[in-house]
């Protein structure tokens, strides 16, 4: 959250653009954690790192693409997102299909988490994460974690608005079944899904 007395965000970038570098280094500092956080659910650590490095490099670039971003988050989980797609484009073969609508970061081989998460609870969440759709992930990561709302969730994922919030129903009846295909106990799984806001908030603090 910016004070009255700080640059906006666009400000920023505008000024990084021009060539100012400590406008972009404040703009880095600014909105680090919340996109390495969100490549940390999905890749290791040295790739979210560079991956995160990427896109901001990425938004001097990409301005024009994302003209209706209702905020520079917004503008910068998109790109995140592309720059996802290319990673995981990348490492496929050249005719190999990516389709973040269907596949899971599991389904694209993607390494276990680094983060270990102390709560059993927690652990099994971020495992169904990580087995649903990789656009159903985002989609529960922006709107539980980062408190995107369904229109800049619409931006980041190329939809129109209103899919989103059946986009989101969606997600979590995915992540319900993943967790209860999962979990040690029925017992561990029911309590997760029962309190699925709580274990939600309590991991994403855990990544920070």
């Amino acid at each position: 959250m910016t004070s009255a007395t700080e640059p906006a965000d666009f400000e920023l970038l505008e000024r990084w653009r021009a060539g100012d570098r400590e406008a972009g280094n404040a703009l880095f500092a600014r909105h680090f954690r919340p996109l390495f956080r969100f490549f940390r659910t999905k890749v290791a650590d040295p790739i979210a790192e560079d991956l995160t490095q990427v896109s901001f490099l990425a938004c001097v670039d990409g301005r024009d693409k994302f003209r209706n971003a209702s905020s520079f988050r917004t503008y910068l989980f998109a790109i995140a997102r592309n720059q996802l797609f290319l990673h995981f484009r990348k490492r496929g073969r050249q005719d190999a299909v990516v389709a973040f609508e269907t596949v899971s970061m599991v389904d694209l081989g993607a390494g276990p988490s680094t983060l270990v998460a102390a709560q059993a609870e927690q652990r099994l969440l971020l495992r169904a994460l990580r087995r649903i759709p990789v656009d159903f992930q985002i989609a529960i990561e922006l709107y539980y974690w980062e408190g995107v709302s369904t229109s800049g969730i619409a931006t980041v994922l190329g939809i129109p608005e209103g899919t989103v919030r059946s986009r989101l129903t969606r997600a979590r009846d995915h992540l319900a079944k993943q967790m209860r295909a999962l979990a040690e106990t029925p017992a561990l799984a029911e309590s997760t899904v029962a309190d699925f806001e709580r274990w939600a908030q309590s991991l994403r603090e855990a990544y920070d």
